[in-house]
């Protein structure tokens, strides 16, 4: 039996920071990496808690429109990263930014940003992929429905947003068959705070939970599939246009290439009514088991 009560409660908490003193760069804070039921922290939590920290560096007419990401070690679950911001430059209409997330005394996260003060100007984007309506698929908890164990009740319950996969979810078999592309409704549990910064980074900390599932679709694997090992290994993140995180949002995703036990996936985050709202570029290290 799937239990827990559905709330965005975890995603909040991940982007608490604390000022801490800074050792290396201008300033810096400190971030608290949430529960998994497995060996390392997960990505989304240092995308996001270093998107916070590096909008607290900018002016507030500024908002982040890209971020590039390294994962370089694993993190601990449950522990402080310390977040240092450099403030690279600051220009008449942009700012650039790195940040570098460090525990246990060591470097595990690295990424630089870029924010923009707000211009009027041309509008283009790609039409919205054609989509069923989310609430007529199955929610996670429906999907695993009499599955036991830990991952299952965090799968349902412990990751702050509903998600709602087409063509079927990859938790425990491949549903919907071993092609390059799918796209999942994402919404948080809770409302959110009407702070166009806590949205960005909203998405920021989602993206990463399924980015690479397109690539584990490709090759015919789930989630659970005997002696599989993932790890993002490097990220990036293009924020077009506001949007609202505790609205459905379309994910549509396409795994791009694989090689050498590497792989790159491509998402895209499309409103309710169609406006893209961010783009996302992964590279993974998938390893299957044998």
């Amino acid at each position: 039996m799937i239990t827990g009560t559905l709330t965005s409660e975890t995603f909040l908490k991940a982007i608490e920071l604390t000022p801490a003193t800074a050792e290396v760069f201008d300033e810096a804070y400190e971030a608290t990496t949430q529960y998994v039921p497995w060996p390392k922290a997960y990505g989304g939590d240092m995308v996001a808690q270093a998107a916070a920290a590096m909008m607290r560096s900018v002016d507030a007419d500024r908002t982040l429109h890209s971020m590039h990401s390294y994962f370089m070690r694993p993190v601990d679950i449950g522990s402080s990263v310390r977040y240092e911001v450099e403030r690279l430059r600051d220009g008449r209409g942009y700012s650039t930014r790195t940040v570098r997330g460090f525990q246990n005394g060591k470097p595990v996260y690295a990424a630089m940003g870029s924010f923009q003060v707000p211009e009027d100007g041309p509008d283009f984007q790609p039409e919205a992929p054609a989509a069923v309506e989310p609430e007529s698929l199955r929610t996670a908890a429906e999907a695993l429905d009499g599955t036991e164990g830990a991952a299952a009740d965090y799968w349902s319950t412990g990751r702050s947003f509903d998600m709602r996969h087409i063509p079927g979810p990859v938790y425990i078999e491949l549903e919907g068959g071993a092609v390059p592309q799918q796209a999942i409704w994402v919404k948080a549990f809770d409302a959110l705070p009407d702070d166009a910064d806590l949205h960005r980074a909203a998405l920021a900390y989602v993206c990463d939970y399924t980015i690479l599932e397109p690539l584990l679709r490709v090759n015919g694997l789930n989630w659970s599939s005997p002696g599989l090992a993932t790890a993002s290994l490097d990220h990036s993140m293009w924020f077009h246009r506001d949007g609202r995180a505790d609205e459905w949002v379309l994910y549509a995703q396409e795994a791009i290439s694989g090689q050498s036990n590497r792989g790159l996936a491509l998402g895209r985050f499309f409103d309710l009514q169609g406006r893209l709202l961010a783009t996302v570029a992964q590279e993974g290290m998938i390893r299957a088991g044998t």
